[in-house]
């Protein structure tokens, strides 16, 4: 496990979406982390059952964490971040939604489709440029 000072740029696994962003404080157990770009958008669902859909199963919306929103993670799921310059926000939300989108379209199951169907109810109520809903909307 690395160890990183504030101010190091890392890639942080939170929940079940994976962000690049800004060590802001050492907290013990975690790193405070503040999000500049999302890599892999969080996943849809139900995440106890996975893959499963049906009336016993409550199937979550999860949005992608905000520009500069800031996340508690734990030390092991912090990585440093060296591939290349941090992307925009709003262009890195466009290409995790896009290829996690590709990824559910890929042979679909009833679950896939409920996942796109969450994915786009984010697009439209979230992401698009909407005034005070939008993450898409901010820059860096």
């Amino acid at each position: 496990m690395s160890t990183f000072n504030n101010g190091d740029i890392v890639k942080a696994h939170y929940k079940s979406g994976t962000y690049i962003g800004i060590i802001k404080e050492d907290r013990g157990q975690q790193y405070l982390v503040e999000v500049r770009a999302v890599l892999k958008h969080p996943l849809q669902g139900d995440l106890h059952n996975y893959g499963q859909t049906g009336e016993d199963v409550f199937f979550h919306e999860r949005k992608a964490l905000s520009y500069k929103e800031k996340m508690n993670v734990k030390k092991p799921a912090v990585h440093i971040y060296d591939t290349e310059e941090i992307p925009s926000y709003s262009e890195s939300l466009q290409t995790a939604v896009v290829n996690y989108k590709e990824k559910l379209a890929d042979n679909p199951t009833a679950f896939d489709l409920q996942c796109l169907k969450k994915l786009e109810q984010l697009e439209e109520t979230h992401y698009k440029n909407n005034g005070s809903k939008s993450n898409v909307g901010v820059s860096n």
